[in-house]
């Protein structure tokens, strides 16, 4: 049984409760319990109202005591939150009429007084046990804060958090929460005087069981596990003159970054968000530049190096095979092995022209929510690329597809070819002997194979993590991929696709 970790934190005032609470909810999520123990006045509510506020991004969020109540629900944008008060239970047995058991999937349970019902807690929670400290001031208190069960770990990496910000002088600062993104990363901005950062939170974590020869799915298919990736891939990008943000502050053993803030300001407008083409113009122009460069293979990284990792024939596979893993089987059409062998060699065979052609860095989610429009700068460094981590050695046309046809928003077919011919002359004008053709016929058989592991990945990401918003992005993958099966190349894809492989549900 995994021992109890515990730590203690003075707080002087409710600003300094609110910034222990955004702490804690940076790595905390849905199915976890935090217990709040003290006495009367000791500053329970004020904790859970700080940590409600924090996830729902609203400092004005009326968040009521539920002594009376006894329980209080609350719709986030992250997840659902219950707030519970037990400090009128008499019976254990009350549990069950308030919801409280069992206690409910898929959603942070806050409860005072827990004490009240001790038989009823799960072993696995964070308890916080707030004393009153008026030798430090009229308002302090003390937090004891003990993890049991995997929330041990949970506290002993809030302690490193803690002692990363007092190191790098961000612990006095203001907590402002941003929303994640499908891995397990998390992040908060960091307000002091002298301007805003981002702080981001990056365990130590791979992705899924070890499945595929040993391996996890992040490790077969290069995902970073770490933030050692993004830290050296960072001021690569840098040294070729694209604007990747500034890091000030790291730790590369416990995963924790302080980085430059780029601001929101996105390259789409409207709702439904839509293109604003001269933004996709810069990053396909940035893409071109950085595509006509020969880079290199091994990066520095804090007096070591780094060797970006090879987007193999492997990797590619076990990325397509999340198609019949996860999709299929969603509507119904699972694959007998023998039409499986059949998908798997006919890709096998398509993935030899892109992969036998000059090889350069594939950011891989070039797209819209990674790319932040910066006004004041000139040219490609206009372009602010933020989510780079996951970067690889493999096909030039990749990232071009990440980008004209985005996974996130519909981009009209019109703009994707005019894109893609403005990036084409690009590369034309730095180099005579470039293969548009070539080029265009790689460019569709990575649109295939990118959009084939989509359907997977969003399925996966609904059934699996339980995120069934990604679901409503399948119609849009469909649309590119039948795009991409129109082309001579891929022929024989596409009468298997259609043979084989039904559309998304609408």
């Amino acid at each position: 049984m995994t021992a109890p970790a515990t730590f203690s934190v003075a707080l002087h005032n409710e600003a300094a409760t609110a910034r222990l609470m955004a702490d804690i909810a940076l790595l905390i999520g849905p199915g976890d319990v935090i217990t709040l123990t003290g006495d009367l006045g000791a500053g329970k509510t004020a904790a859970a109202r700080s940590l409600i506020r924090y996830l729902a991004d609203d400092e004005a969020l009326e968040v009521p005591s539920p002594t009376f109540t006894l329980v209080q629900g609350y719709e986030l944008p992250p997840f659902p939150v219950l707030h519970a008060d037990l400090y009128r239970v008499e019976d254990e047995s009350e549990l069950e009429e308030i919801g409280l058991s069992p206690l409910p999937e898929a959603t942070l349970v806050l409860i005072e007084w827990p004490e009240r019902a001790p038989s009823a807690l799960p072993h696995e929670r964070i308890d916080i046990a707030l004393t009153h400290r008026p030798a430090l001031g009229p308002s302090a208190r003390a937090a004891d804060i003990t993890g049991y069960g995997r929330a041990a770990a949970q506290v002993a990496r809030l302690q490193g958090l803690r002692e990363f910000l007092d190191a790098s002088g961000y612990l006095d600062a203001t907590r402002r929460r941003m929303a994640g993104d499908a891995s397990t990363r998390s992040y908060a901005r960091l307000k002091r005087d002298d301007g805003i950062v981002i702080l981001m939170n990056s365990p130590q974590r791979p992705d899924g069981a070890a499945l595929y020869n040993g391996k996890s799915y992040s490790a077969a298919v290069h995902l970073a596990e770490n933030v050692r990736p993004f830290v050296a891939v960072d001021e690569a990008l840098r040294a070729q003159g694209l604007s990747a943000p500034a890091i000030h502050h790291y730790d590369l053993d416990r995963g924790f970054l302080i980085s430059e803030d780029f601001g929101s300001e996105g390259v789409v407008e409207g709702d439904p968000p839509r293109p604003i083409p001269e933004r996709y113009e810069a990053a396909a122009d940035a893409l071109a530049m950085l595509h006509g460069r020969t880079l290199p293979e091994t990066l520095p990284l804090d007096g070591q190096s780094y060797a970006i990792p090879l987007f193999d024939t492997e990797a590619l596979l076990i990325e397509i095979g999340l198609m019949p893993e996860w999709y299929l089987p969603d509507r119904d059409a699972a694959l007998s092995e023998e039409r499986r062998a059949e998908f798997l060699a006919m890709w096998r065979e398509l993935l030899q022209k892109p992969l036998a052609a000059p090889r350069s860095w594939v950011i891989r989610d070039y797209h819209s929510p990674n790319l932040i429009w910066l006004g004041e700068r000139s040219g490609i460094a206009r372009v602010g690329v933020i989510d780079f981590q996951d970067t690889v050695l493999g096909p030039k046309s990749y990232d071009v597809v990440s980008l004209l046809q985005d996974a996130r928003i519909d981009v009209p077919e019109n703009l994707e070819l005019s894109l893609l011919s403005r990036y084409i002359k690009a590369r034309r004008a730095g180099d005579e002997g470039f293969d548009a053709a070539g080029f265009a016929e790689h460019y569709a058989i990575m649109s295939a194979q990118r959009n084939t592991r989509l359907l997977g990945t969003f399925a996966r990401l609904n059934r699996r993590d339980g995120k069934p918003h990604y679901l409503r992005h399948q119609p849009r993958i469909w649309t590119y991929l039948q795009r991409s099966l129109a082309h001579p190349a891929l022929t024989h894809l596409r009468d298997w696709y259609s043979a084989n492989v039904p559309p998304p549900r609408s």
